[in-house]
C-alpha cells in the first residue's frame, strides 16, 4: 500500500510541476519552431489574430485604437466626432513583419523592434540561430502567463501566453520595448 501511495504522490507532484512549467515549455517550443521554420507548429502555438490586434497600436503609436469606438446609440455625438477625427495612420512596420518565423525567433532572443528586420531569405545553407537569453516569468495566473526576455540593449520584450487547454498555451501578445529616439543637440563631447 505504501508503494501505491508514493506513486500517487509522485504523479500528483509531477502533474503540478508540469502544470506550472507549461508556459515556459510553450516559450521554448515557440523559439524552436521559429528557428527551424516550422510553420505548422507556429500555427499551433501563436494566435495570429490576437497578435495582429496587439501589435497594431504599438507600431502605429495610436493608443486610441485600443479603445472601442463609441456606439451611435450610446453616444451619437462621440460616434460622429470620432469619424471626423480619424487621421492617416502613421506608416511603419506592419504587424505581419513580426509574425514571420525569423522575426518570432528574433523576438524570443529579445531583439524587440529590430526583430521585424529579420529576413526569411537567409539562404538554404544558413545555420539557424541557436540559444538565446532565458525568459523570466513576470506574471503567472491560471489563464495567462507573461515571460520577459532581456535583449542586448537592456530592454525587455514581454510575451503573454493564454491557456487553451490543461497543458497547452497560445502566444497572444508581445509587448515590444519602447522605441528610443536619438537625442538631438547632444554631441557627446564634454566641455563647452
Amino acid at each position: 500500500m505504501k508503494i501505491i501511495g508514493n506513486l500517487i504522490l509522485a504523479a500528483v507532484v509531477l502533474l503540478v510541476v508540469s502544470f506550472f512549467a507549461a508556459p515556459g515549455v510553450a516559450f521554448f517550443a515557440l523559439r524552436g519552431a521559429a528557428d527551424s521554420g516550422d510553420v505548422a507548429e507556429l500555427d499551433r502555438l501563436v494566435d495570429y489574430g490576437a497578435m495582429r490586434k496587439a501589435l497594431g497600436p504599438q507600431l502605429t503609436g495610436r493608443v486610441d485604437t485600443l479603445t472601442p469606438p463609441p456606439s451611435i446609440l450610446e453616444d451619437p455625438i462621440g460616434a460622429v466626432q470620432r469619424q471626423f477625427q480619424r487621421g492617416p495612420v502613421a506608416e511603419g512596420p506592419r504587424a505581419d513583419a513580426y509574425l514571420t518565423p525569423a522575426a518570432l525567433g528574433a523576438l524570443t532572443r529579445g531583439e524587440g523592434r529590430a526583430a521585424a528586420l529579420r529576413s526569411e531569405a537567409t539562404g538554404p545553407d544558413a545555420e539557424p540561430p541557436r540559444g538565446g537569453p532565458w525568459p523570466r516569468p513576470v506574471y503567472w495566473g491560471m489563464d495567462r502567463a507573461r515571460m520577459a526576455v532581456t535583449g542586448n540593449s537592456g530592454d525587455d520584450t514581454v510575451f503573454t501566453f493564454a491557456r487553451t487547454g490543461f497543458f497547452s498555451w497560445h502566444l497572444v501578445h508581445v509587448s515590444l520595448p519602447e522605441e528610443r529616439l536619438p537625442i538631438v543637440g547632444q554631441s557627446g563631447r564634454k566641455g563647452g
